[in-house]
């Protein structure tokens, strides 16, 4: 298949820290590029790639220190632009820029699957509802079943969950005894939750997550004048180094207090032999299975006591469960049917407007 896929702008593909959207289309677009398939990528210019790559820009916002890289800006729309000019050269558009390309979507020729990575909220959910009446051209693809939730009547055609390469993620069954938060520091990522458990348990809990300028408030007020040697924030770090603190993580905490569609940094935990503790928030359940891969709390309280029994979790089993379920092979199988289904499905419609119409002028 002659395949597009249009990434974000605001992190290159991959990242070279902070970006789940960026590392999930780097290993599904190099993952169909090794099945053969003939991929172009859309996305910043700094991006490193198997696909053909097309830039409307030479570094990813972030790198040029554009103040807000995730919103919506000239450029963005440029790159979305440029990849549906060229839509005649594909027999599918992947496009990751969720509801900043849906109007342009709606009007394409080329049949679209669009994979929503963010959670509704009022205003999408709005914007989706009314779009979806008007077009079918855009085949939605959620990440998780709790994500379609808010919005359940959609044009979905699938549902894929992330997937990684496993052996990417070095292992260990061993640990040295802290607790670990990875990803960013505000507040629907509940790292003062995290603080709170870690002081009542008197274990030490190693940060390790990029701090944005609009949370500098909440950083101020809930994480800073908690931070001592016992409880460390050590900035946003490099995936090797990130996977090393997770393979040697007593486990993973993740209470996150919005509904999480998809928690990518938990697959990759469990895929390092940390059992993961988490709040019961959006697709939590869905992704770490209860008492097995590690423990799914309703508040601190719970988790506490979560993290006094995640010796009993086999770390081995944890690497397993992501094996079976969240491997990049899993997740670029889905696509594939979707894709095959998705032009399928066009060349009928098609087919049949050529039958009417021709059953018509006769």
């Amino acid at each position: 298949m002659r395949i597009a896929q249009i990434a974000p702008l605001g992190e290159r593909v991959p990242p070279k820290k902070y970006g789940g959207t960026e590392r999930i289309v780097y290993s599904l677009t190099e993952e169909l590029v090794n099945r053969g398939h003939d991929v172009t990528l859309f996305a910043s210019g700094d991006s490193e790639t198997s696909a053909h790559l097309v830039s409307v820009y030479p570094k990813s916002l972030r790198e040029a220190n554009i103040s807000n890289p995730y919103e919506a800006g000239h450029l963005p729309m440029l790159n979305i632009g440029t990849a549906y000019s060229m839509q005649n050269k594909f027999d599918i558009i992947h496009d990751h820029n969720d509801s900043l390309s849906f109007p342009t979507a709606m009007l394409a020729t080329t049949p679209v699957v669009m994979t929503l990575h963010g959670a509704f909220g009022p205003s999408a959910k709005k914007m989706y509802e009314g779009l979806n009446k008007f077009s079918s051209n855009v085949n939605l693809v959620s990440i998780s079943m709790s994500q379609r939730r808010p919005s359940p009547d959609l044009n979905y055609i699938g549902n894929v969950y992330h997937g990684i390469n496993v052996k990417d993620y070095i292992f260990s069954d061993k640990n040295e005894g802290y607790l670990l938060f990875v990803g960013r520091i505000n507040e629907e990522k509940g790292v003062h939750h995290a603080i709170e458990v870690a002081e009542f348990l008197d274990l030490p809990l190693i940060i390790a997550a990029k701090l944005d300028e609009n949370d500098r408030s909440y950083f101020a007020q809930y994480v800073k004048p908690r931070l001592n040697e016992r409880i460390k924030w050590i900035g946003e770090v490099s995936s090797p180094v990130r996977n090393r603190l997770m393979s040697r993580a007593l486990c993973l905490l993740h209470p996150v207090t919005w509904r999480e569609p998809f928690g990518l940094v938990l697959i990759e935990a469990m895929a390092c032999g940390a059992p993961v503790v988490a709040f019961n928030r959006g697709s939590i359940p869905e992704i770490v299975k209860h008492g097995k891969t590690g423990f799914i709390a309703e508040d601190t309280s719970e988790m506490i006591e979560y993290i006094k029994r995640v010796s009993s979790i086999k770390r081995a089993n944890c690497r397993l469960h992501v094996k079976n379920n969240f491997s990049v092979e899993k997740m670029v199988g889905g696509y594939e049917s979707i894709y095959e289904e998705v032009i399928s499905l066009r060349r009928e419609s098609v087919s049949n407007k050529i039958i009417h119409q021709t059953l018509t002028n006769n």
